[in-house]
């Protein structure tokens, strides 16, 4: 049943006096304190008002993908309180070249007095709906250890991967020489170039997120100054101003006074040894001058917070010594055989490109209490459709425990891998084997997310 209040519609009455609503644009102050309390590294007491302006801009400033009602926010009726919420940012990200649609919770949070309630899980089942509805067929979230495989997700692919500098590991200019390089802030007219050297990199990994012109146009002039989530943008040139690359990074200093490239691509023909110096020396002074507004006692790193894969490592082994292990993202697939149905075009080719060029046959994949079953003629992908395995036994052409398949259909982890870890991963025949390892190759992926 449906309700009004406050010119919006309840979603659902969860009893003891709580309701779950979506958010108005009346809701952006108090909600973006909330935030603000709720999800600050330092606790309640030391709001991070980075992130409540993060929020206020997804209410009050018009956004590419998210609309202002798409918080779900649980009231407590009795004080009109804020107790809990999320939200869900829809974007498009790409397999080997194939899109499709993501819904993003994010800005998940409960008051402390409020939480083991099913308060979380009851706004998940909303936002899993809402997702549904615009034809997403892949949630994903960013977030602490375990928590969210409570709710149908895995983790499945690299998240926060990174390498650190010091002082020392800065590149000095020779005496007399001139800086070879230029960064300045983009502006609107860049945003043409940025967005197709972004989309040339994202072709060297097998999951991106698609960003347009909107997109960027977005992060550059639509998010206010202090949102958390705002990356300065940068345009990389030679001092007769011909434009080399792009980089973006976030616009204060991390813990520990770190300050790190979130982007970093430069254009084809040029070279990333020549390039890469000047954007050390560019972090290093950006870093410390962020110190010095804040009031830190000055810089403590640079980094490059990019995925494992991204050639400019090839360059800097010695000037970036720290090594981050990368944590993940966890992703839901909540209709598989529709989610592989999409992405057959990207599978035939690259079966096409491995040593099953041609295959006709049936591999039948066991998740132990459900399974999936391809069908394949001629190199083709002719069917895919859900397959109940046997109960209480292995059944099957290969099993993956639970949502472990999740790790080898993204490339996150290779089959062997999965093998030597879960030791109820099995397959039966090297036939099996090939043709799995055929699909599903173990690949590099990123992901610049929409936030």
């Amino acid at each position: 049943m449906f309700y009004q209040t406050r010119n919006t519609t309840i979603l659902r009455d969860l009893g003891d006096g709580l309701i779950m609503r979506h958010s108005t644009p009346a809701d952006a102050s108090n909600l973006a304190e909330f935030n603000a309390r709720v999800h600050s590294e330092n606790g309640p007491d030391q709001p991070d008002w980075k992130v409540a302006a993060w929020t206020r801009d997804l209410l009050e400033r018009p956004h590419p993908t998210f609309d202002v009602g798409d918080f779900t926010i649980v009231e407590d009726t009795a004080s009109g309180k804020i107790v809990s919420s999320l939200n869900l940012i829809s974007q498009t990200w790409s397999y080997a070249g194939v899109t499709f649609g993501v819904g993003r919770p994010e800005l998940v949070g409960t008051l402390p007095e409020y939480r083991n309630r099913g308060l979380v899980r009851a706004q998940f089942e909303v936002v899993h709906q809402w997702s549904a509805q615009r034809g997403e067929l892949v949630q994903a979230i960013t977030g602490i250890p375990y928590y969210y495989r409570q709710f149908g997700y895995e983790m499945a692919l690299d998240l926060d991967s990174g390498r650190f500098g010091y002082k020392p590991n800065i590149p000095e200019l020779a005496d007399g020489q001139a800086e070879p390089y230029q960064i300045r802030p983009a502006v609107e007219a860049d945003l043409g170039f940025i967005g197709s050297l972004y989309e040339t990199a994202c072709q060297r990994y097998k999951v991106s997120c698609v960003w347009d012109e909107a997109l960027w146009r977005y992060e550059l002039v639509g998010k206010s100054k202090q949102n958390v989530d705002r990356l300065e943008v940068c345009v990389i040139q030679t001092p007769d101003s011909s434009r080399v690359g792009f980089l973006a990074h976030p616009h204060y200093n991390w813990k520990e006074g770190a300050l790190v490239a979130m982007a970093f691509e430069i254009a084809p023909g040029h070279s990333w040894a020549a390039v890469t110096p000047t954007v050390i020396r560019y972090l290093a002074a950006t870093g410390e001058a962020y110190a010095a507004q804040s009031g830190g006692t000055g810089l403590g790193s640079f980094g490059l917070w990019l995925e494992s894969g991204h050639p400019v490592y090839e360059v800097v082994h010695t000037r970036l010594p720290s090594v981050l292990r990368p944590y993940a993202w966890y992703l839901r697939v909540p209709d598989l055989p529709a989610f592989i149905r999409r992405i057959t075009p990207a599978l035939e080719k690259t079966l096409e490109a491995s040593s099953f060029a041609g295959y006709t046959g049936e591999l039948k994949l066991t998740f132990y209490r459900g399974g999936l079953k391809l069908s394949f003629g001629k190199g083709r992908l002719s069917g895919v459709e859900a397959w109940k395995p046997e109960p209480h036994s292995y059944s099957g052409d290969a099993a993956f425990p639970d949502l472990i398949f999740l790790k080898l259909l993204f490339g996150y982890r290779s089959l062997d891998e999965l093998g030597y870890a879960f030791p109820d991963c099995l397959w039966k025949n090297d036939e099996a084997y090939g043709l799995l390892n055929a699909l599903f190759p173990k690949l590099p992926s990123c992901i610049l997310a929409v936030s």
